[in-house]
Parts: structure tokens; C-alpha cells; sequence
């Protein structure tokens, strides 16, 4: 690899630059609901998720969100740049991920959602020791479509 990345919790200051990742990655996001600068400062306000960044200098280059519900640990919006895949900084994010929820949060069960069509994200998951619970079914309820 050769270069020595930094991983750091982001703050409301890094939002700007979480969006553009985002966007270059190709990870959908809701900028009219959940994913507002205001919506996001307040769930980075509450102590139950670490916001994870690794950085190339002062350039965000992967981001995995660690929410912790009181029973299980939750990998969440785990995104690289594309011009630094391939060079495994997805695992080592899947690492401090859970680094995070254990030592952070105490999590001893660690799990992350992942649809049927991302590959690369199963794969991911399956190199980092997780286990496909077949037959599973996702449901949710919304309030409105950018919730």
C-alpha cells in the first residue's frame, strides 16, 4: 500500500465534504430528509453512533457510519472514494467500525445490511468473518420518502 491514511471521528464541519464522497461513490443519500446538514449535526449530537472518516491528508477518501441500538452494533453508509478502492480501506473501515462499537458502546454483535445487488458489498462483509442470515426480510415505515 505505501500511504499512511488517518481515521478520525468527522464532525458537522466535515459535512460538506461527506457529500461529495457520497456522491462519488455512488451511495444514495435523501438531502431533502435525513441526510440535511441539520438532521445530521443532530444525530451527531446524540452518543450512540460513531461518524467515521479516513482521510488522505485533508481529503475524505472512506466513511462508515456506527450505530449502536442498545442490543447490536450496526455498520451503516460505508463508502470509498474510487480512486482508492481496491487497496482495502473498506475492511480496515469494517474494522474501526467495530473497534468502535465494541469499545465505544460494548456492542458484542456487530451486523450490517446489504442489498442483494451490491456485491462488492457482500463480498466485503463475507472476507470480515459475517455470516448471511438467509431468509431475513428488511421492512420499514416512513413518515415520508426522504426519511
Amino acid at each position: 500500500m505505501g500511504n499512511t491514511y488517518h481515521i478520525r471521528p468527522l464532525t458537522i464541519e466535515d459535512f460538506d465534504d461527506l457529500i461529495v464522497l457520497w456522491d462519488r461513490a455512488k451511495l444514495s443519500y435523501r438531502p431533502k430528509g435525513r441526510d440535511t446538514r441539520e438532521h445530521i449535526a443532530g444525530e451527531m449530537a446524540v452518543d450512540n453512533a460513531g461518524w467515521i472518516g479516513m482521510f488522505d491528508g485533508d481529503r475524505l477518501i472512506a466513511f462508515v457510519l456506527a450505530n449502536f441500538d442498545g442490543r447490536k452494533g450496526w455498520i451503516n453508509r460505508l463508502a470509498v472514494d474510487p480512486d482508492y478502492r481496491g487497496r482495502g480501506l473498506a475492511i480496515q473501515m469494517v474494522g474501526e467500525a467495530e473497534r468502535v462499537l465494541a469499545d465505544h458502546f460494548g456492542a458484542e454483535i456487530t451486523v450490517a445490511l446489504v442489498e442483494p445487488e451490491n456485491i462488492a458489498s457482500k463480498n466485503l462483509f463475507m472476507k470480515c468473518d459475517y455470516k448471511i442470515w438467509e431468509g431475513m426480510y428488511y421492512f420499514s415505515k416512513r413518515k415520508h420518502p426522504d426519511v
